[in-house]
């Protein structure tokens, strides 16, 4: 099979600013920016980099510099180079390599803290709840236990979620599955075909983007503004890009936190169905408001059209693997005859587990809330004191601040981390074509106290990669 290759052009736009200001040799430099391209996903495996005369003359580096860089790379496990081939990227063999740390939540290697995943841990009824589970357990041990659309007991629970806060939903209307990642593949598998269109916002979810693309259908990015959603560019996009698809984070948008308004979310609805579009609202993070309690659904729904996902990650733990679909009974119907071909339901034992925290969640959830809100405050205080000029607001719920940075040194950012012991994601892991290097998604999952040392060392990271911004003095009152 031929391994796919990428132009020096595209190359130096995912690169972006890579050097920013920061000192030290620059094929280093070149090296931590192409390194974290590939650990971030924005450049894939098995990819064929550009000859080392063609990436130093787009990059405007000596060729020497390139080299030293590509060797670098290939000493750490990140490039493969096979006689005549060009150099390969691929991933280390192992996790003893120099240079590999995996990411998970918590800490990622040794003394490498996590900032790039936004995922807190699991609530501290989690045991409770699979002990509960497996009391209920025995009941279905005598059936196959192949649900595709879900137990039952549990598309029951979630309909009556919806019913609560004012969308009256019937079982039928809810399929079960391993996630709403997997949700939103299942509905881009029903509705979608290779080179169709797909309308987002604009940041979005990295692995939502990476999921349309998987597809073979092509993000059709619309921009936030300063404030809420692009009303009239959703609209405009509609019209003239004629996508199947239309995806929204619409409660505490991820990377943003921001929540769209309801008038917002009827208004792109009524655009969706005047472009025969299908809408997907992605609730996720519904749960987890920080300021104010969500309004009850307020527009009429359309009888088709509109589609929400669901999922317990953040609200409970994402170890449950579990989310669901809302839509119209035929649209459920034709998703239980696509998802055979992939997959024959999600595990019992987890749905069980689901139900009893759903029973339970008033008080699990109260509490979520009570610390994610001291955490993201704690983060604020911490960000605005050690790094004065970065600009970030206080989202009104989800799990992150979206850090607007006085210069397109994202990358360069992410990758000095790294040597301070903090891992970032970079923000044009969360858009389109190498979009917000001004950006960086901080979120407040983590204790106060791994917080306020996350937060000392990005003040030092950040004095080195721009030197004189950012006083000792300011570094050292929070660390």
């Amino acid at each position: 099979m031929t391994s796919r290759r990428i132009g020096p052009a595209s190359l130096t736009r995912l690169l972006g600013a890579w050097r920013g200001e920061r000192t030290g040799p620059a094929y280093r430099q070149l090296a931590d920016g192409l390194r974290l391209l590939i650990l971030d996903g924005r450049l894939p495996l098995d990819v064929v980099l550009p000859g080392e005369r063609e990436l130093a003359t787009a990059l405007e580096v000596s060729r020497t510099t390139v080299t030293a860089a590509l060797g670098r790379l290939r000493d750490d496990g990140f490039l493969d180079r096979r006689q005549g081939a060009g150099a390969r990227t691929r991933l280390p063999a192992g996790p003893g390599e120099r240079g590999v740390t995996p990411i998970v939540a918590g800490a990622v290697g040794e003394g490498l803290l996590d900032m790039a995943s936004a995922a807190p841990p699991a609530v501290e009824v989690m045991h409770q709840a699979y002990a509960a589970a497996l009391s209920a357990l025995p009941a279905h041990l005598p059936q196959h236990g192949y649900a595709p659309l879900g137990l039952p007991v549990l598309r029951e629970a979630i309909a009556a979620r919806y019913a609560a806060r004012g969308l009256p939903t019937s079982p039928d209307q809810i399929m079960v599955t391993n996630g709403a990642l997997h949700a939103l593949a299942l509905m881009l598998r029903l509705t979608c075909g290779p080179g169709d269109r797909v309308v987002i916002d604009h940041p979005s979810y990295p692995h939502a983007i990476d999921a349309i693309q998987r597809a073979s259908c092509r993000p059709a990015p619309v921009g936030l503004p300063g404030e809420g959603w692009d009303v009239d560019g959703v609209a405009a996009a509609l019209r003239q890009s004629g996508p199947r698809l239309a995806y929204f984070i619409a409660d505490f948008q991820n990377p943003t936190g921001r929540w769209m308004s309801l008038e917002a979310r009827a208004a792109i609805v009524d655009a969706a169905l005047r472009a025969r579009t299908t809408v997907i609202f992605d609730e996720t993070l519904l749960d987890l408001w920080l300021d104010a309690p969500v309004e009850p659904y307020g527009f009429a729904e359309p009888d088709e059209g509109l589609v929400r996902l669901g999922s317990t990650g953040k609200s409970f733990w994402g170890g449950l693997r579990l989310g669901w679909i809302r839509a119209d009974v035929q649209t459920i119907q034709a998703l239980s005859l696509r998802r055979s071909s992939l997959d024959l339901g999600t595990p019992v034992l987890e749905q069980l587990a689901a139900v009893h925290l759903m029973a339970n969640e008033t008080p699990v959830l109260d509490a979520r809330r009570r610390l994610l809100r001291e955490q993201r405050d704690h983060l604020l205080g911490l960000v605005r004191q050690a790094l004065p000029d970065w600009r970030v607001a206080s989202p009104p719920g989800g799990l992150s601040l979206w850090a607007e940075l006085p210069a397109p040194v994202s990358t360069a950012m992410a990758a000095t981390s790294e040597r301070f012991g903090v891992r970032l994601a970079a923000g044009p892991r969360f858009g389109v074509d190498g979009a917000f290097e001004r950006f960086i998604r901080l979120p407040f999952t983590l204790p106060n106290e791994t917080l306020t040392d996350v937060v000392g060392r990005l003040a030092q990271a950040y004095a080195r990669l721009q030197p004189g911004q950012i006083t000792r003095a300011q570094m050292g009152a929070v660390v």
